[in-house]
């Protein structure tokens, strides 16, 4: 029995060990074949880095760790004292790197800083800051430091930063170090990139003609804010050929005042004993000021050359008794005079004679002069226009505003292209100033209903941009139409801001860039239209 166990015993161990034995082989054979394997995939990765750039490499072998030839590429990146971010920010030293080519390549994977576009001569100067205000107050370290310079203070704010994030992060010395040689190197290759960002002009053409929709202004201090008017003022206009403007009202003064926008300063002013002023206007070259009264024959001219004030009390030949109404015709040669029973006088400006007379059917309720001085134009009270010749004094042609029950206004564009009539309802008719000539029933080619009430003043800027309306019989009518769409600006007046009350007079200066309105307070409202870059 116990020889059949011992060989029992036997029998099972050496079949125990012939397991072993496979077991071994089987196992160095996995081993074998994991380590091929390996050698596979690394001669396939060596290859692969082979392939690449050296910066991609270097760059992979960081983050992904080094195999072979990886880690000795890995110690030439990093070198005796290089860290992480110098390999990424490429800053090697000369003669400290072993591999200059991937040197060269790994800074040209990085876009050198440009010199700055602008310099402000402002950050030149030295600046105080107030150390005492609430937000710095924490940062002085004594009471001595109440003021300090803006470099002081900016050394401060870095002492701070610093002490909060223990020390200089690489970034930040990155930025700095940028930031000196972007001042003191001239990288002469984006010169002309520098030169085009440095200029401040437009490079957007835009357009010359003024847009429609919103009229870009500004309410500037009152024309005549130095000397206020305490009654009605009657009459605003520039000066043809100087920055200056005049008022005029029923206070009996014509004052002059410089416009600067600013204090519009007063340069003179006159008073006419027992006159009040129902409308004054320059002669054609500026050097006079004619004014005439509400209830007298007698109109004065006010020579400001010479500095005297002239009374004329009588023109032999003009059979007025009152003289309120006039016009200067823009060649400086004639004044008309609007009279009773539909007459209309011409006298010469030069030896205040009489000339002549034309009459129109009913009474005259307005008339202009055309640009060049050659026709008159004249807007009767039973709603018919007629056009004078000046040197004939006959009627060129005569025509019936459509619709228009009784005119108050009339006006031609500096241009000779449109003619603008308002009526009692508030309905401005604008007219081809060709078809005035050549139609008995011409057709306008506008009719504006933005006023209600008598358009009582009818105005064309000088450049036929704008056409300004405006009622003296309720507040704030006043209206700005854009030409040649002839729809209305709409934040012009100012909804729910009422500034201009009623409007007497208006006027543009001679290249609108300024805009003015004479009210029954007194005061003659200056506005700046940005668009016009002159006065």
């Amino acid at each position: 029995m116990e020889a059949k166990a011992g060989a029992a015993l036997k029998k099972k161990g050496s079949r125990a060990r012939k397991r072993g034995s496979q077991a071994g082989s089987e196992h160095d054979g996995r081993e074998a074949t994991a380590a091929v394997a390996e050698k596979r995939l690394q001669a396939k990765h060596l290859a692969l880095l082979g392939e690449k750039p050296a910066a991609e490499r270097g760059l992979e072998a960081l983050v992904f760790g080094d195999v072979g030839e990886g880690e000795a590429l890995l110690r030439r990146l990093r070198g005796p004292a290089h860290t992480a971010t110098d390999v990424l920010s490429g800053n090697f030293l000369d003669g400290e790197s072993e591999d200059s080519e991937l040197e060269n390549e790994t800074d040209d994977n990085f876009i050198s800083p440009k010199r700055p576009a602008w310099i402000d001569e402002d950050d030149e100067t030295e600046e105080i800051i107030d150390m005492t205000h609430r937000y710095r107050k924490n940062m002085m370290k004594s009471d001595a430091e109440s003021k300090l310079s803006k470099e002081k203070l900016q050394r401060r704010l870095q002492e701070q930063f610093q002490g909060a994030m223990g020390t200089t992060p690489s970034w930040a010395q990155r930025g700095m170090k940028n930031t000196l040689k972007t001042k003191h190197e001239d990288d002469s290759e984006d010169e002309g990139d520098d030169d085009l960002l440095c200029k401040t002009g437009n490079f957007v053409a835009t357009s010359d003609s003024l847009p429609k929709g919103i009229l870009q202004m500004k309410n500037c201090l009152p024309a005549n804010n130095e000397r206020l008017s305490a009654a009605n003022l009657t009459t605003v206009q520039f000066h043809p050929s100087a920055q200056v403007v005049m008022t005029a009202g029923l206070d009996r003064s014509v004052s002059l005042f410089q416009v600067d926008a600013v204090t519009n300063p007063k340069i003179q002013s006159i008073h006419l004993e027992n006159f009040p002023i129902y409308k004054a206007c320059f002669s054609a070259d500026g050097e006079q000021v004619i004014a005439t009264s509400t209830r007298n024959k007698l109109f004065y001219i006010y020579d400001m050359m010479g500095g005297k004030i002239i009374p004329v009390n009588h023109v032999r030949g003009l059979e007025e008794k009152t003289v309120r109404k006039f016009e200067v015709s823009p060649d400086g040669k004639f004044l008309l005079v609007s009279g009773t029973s539909g007459y209309l006088h011409l006298i010469t400006m030069k030896t205040k004679e009489f000339v002549g007379s034309m009459k129109i059917n009913g009474k005259a309720a307005a008339s202009t002069f055309s640009p060049d001085g050659s026709k008159i134009y004249t807007h009767s009270a039973e709603g018919e226009v007629f056009i004078w010749d000046v040197k004939s004094r006959r009627c060129l042609n005569r025509f019936t505003d459509e619709g228009c029950l009784r005119g108050t206004s009339i006006t031609v564009s500096k241009n000779s292209q449109y003619v603008a009539c308002g009526s009692s309802s508030g309905v401005v008719n604008v007219y081809s100033h060709d078809d005035c000539l050549r139609e008995t029933s011409p057709k306008p080619l506008k009719a504006i209903m933005n006023v209600v009430t008598p358009a009582t003043s009818v105005v064309f800027n000088p450049t036929t941009e704008i056409l300004a309306i405006a009622s003296n019989k309720v507040d704030e009518a006043v209206k700005l139409v854009h030409i040649p769409s002839f729809s209305v600006f709409s934040n012009f007046p100012v909804f729910r801001r009422k500034q201009i009350y009623l409007a007497n007079s208006m006027d543009f200066s001679p290249r609108s860039g300024y805009f003015c309105i004479a009210n029954n307070k007194g005061k003659a409202l200056l506005y700046r239209l940005k668009h016009y870059s002159s006065f």
